[in-house]
């Protein structure tokens, strides 16, 4: 009988033991080799938690995998990232056979980066709070690559373990991680159709919040607001926004508004105070400050200029 709520998967001891693999030499690194997906393993699987960072590579994967409440995009040859104490979530395909599987896995307790850099470091790496359905899909060039610095990692913690062991360990997994980056960063320009309908809708969504009587009732909205209607995270939503025209949410929000507000202020009768109303802005005071930061202008000033 499957749990209503998540099923909690503490150690990766206990994700060895339901993925039927061998104990784990070591109780907080762990790298797998991806095989069959046995029954078992998926009674729990339609939703899990994670104590511990997951990076997997999966090829030839005929099963739907869930972050969060968003379905992965991909087929084949892709990346993804979790953290601890996300949700995650696998289920069977009707139209195949979810067993043919293939790739790696690389598991990582905190405990393993306690009292390192990485242990602040990894938050910066924004793919693993990617709750989209963006997952990192890699050339063949690339997947050797995060291949061989899993192997690395393996072999390392599969010899006599010293203490320089741990300081490799890390090595190899800020390389991974920061590889990982530079093929975002690729993925981000390569799928240039994809980011531009990511555009389209935003410019819709601006163009509707700010035509509309919402600003009035609810202000401006925020970054996490656009980031929820496009079905993206706020760090993905910002990086693709910044690789692809050079400026993150906030400040296209914050063009919307001076577009809007110059249309405002040299068309129409009404005063500052009435548009910085009309815009959502409680007090004229903050409309006034931020038209003049992003014009160099005061609004009457700029209303004076076509005159």
């Amino acid at each position: 009988m499957k749990s209503a709520s998540p099923f909690r998967i503490h150690s990766i001891s206990e994700l060895h033991r339901l993925r039927k693999f061998p104990p784990p030499m070591h109780p907080s690194i762990s790298v797998l080799e991806l095989t069959a997906v046995n029954d078992e393993f998926l009674e729990v699987a339609q939703s899990m938690i994670f104590d511990f960072y997951v990076i997997a590579l999966k090829r030839n994967f005929n099963l739907h995998l869930k972050y969060g409440q968003h379905r992965y995009d991909f087929d084949q040859g892709v990346l993804y990232f979790m953290s601890p104490g996300q949700v995650f979530g696998m289920g069977q395909d009707a139209a195949g056979d979810g067993n043919d599987v293939k790739g790696w896995m690389l598991l990582i307790h905190p405990d393993f980066l306690w009292n390192t850099p990485l242990a602040k470091a990894i938050s910066k790496y924004a793919y693993f709070d990617y709750a989209v359905n963006e997952a990192l899909f890699l050339s063949d060039k690339e997947e050797t690559i995060i291949v061989g610095i899993l192997q690395n990692i393996q072999q390392e913690y599969q010899g006599n373990m010293d203490k320089f062991s741990q300081h490799i360990i890390i090595n190899h997994i800020e390389a991974l991680l920061n590889y990982a980056d530079r093929f975002y960063h690729r993925q981000f320009l390569t799928r240039k159709i994809a980011n531009h309908q990511v555009l389209d809708r935003l410019d819709a969504l601006l163009n509707e919040a700010f035509s509309s009587q919402h600003l009035i009732h609810s202000g401006m909205p925020t970054v996490q607001q656009i980031a929820d209607k496009l079905h993206l995270s706020r760090n993905y939503l910002s990086s693709l926004l910044t690789i692809t025209t050079g400026r993150n949410t906030q400040q296209h929000i914050q063009d919307k508004l001076i577009a809007v507000a110059k249309e405002r202020i040299s068309t129409t009768n009404l005063s500052v105070s009435e548009i910085a109303y009309e815009l959502g802005f409680e007090h004229p005071q903050s409309f006034s400050r931020i038209f003049k930061a992003k014009t160099g202008m005061s609004p009457l000033a700029f209303r004076e200029s076509f005159n």
